[in-house]
């Protein structure tokens, strides 16, 4: 499965990261990233009940890794990674100041 994995935040341009079908993460290998990723970053839950879902955490690795972090292709790479293997999508968008994912 190829997948175009775009990452939108407020006033930067959109981080696009394009992948072939072997760069993408089996399901339980994207979790296990994205829960590993939202640990180190020290991201919170977004929702009062602590309920943490998958579009969550995108939004939240994102938000704490910002611009900056995507600078660092191979770290970008990687979140693209877990991103299309989590949803099994190949279009993704990541809306951080709207805290929302759209496939």
């Amino acid at each position: 499965m190829q997948a175009r994995i775009t990452i939108l935040f407020a006033a930067d341009a959109p981080v696009e990261i394009h992948l072939d079908g072997a760069e993408v993460l089996g399901f339980d290998a994207a979790r296990r990233w994205l829960d590993e990723a939202f640990v180190r970053l020290g991201c919170e839950p977004l929702r009062g009940s602590g309920k943490v879902l998958l579009a969550d955490k995108l939004i939240q690795v994102a938000a704490a890794a910002g611009p900056a972090g995507f600078a660092d292709q191979a770290w970008a790479l990687d979140y693209a990674r877990a991103a299309a293997g989590a949803l099994s999508k190949a279009l993704i968008k990541v809306d951080v100041p709207r805290l929302a994912v759209s496939y």
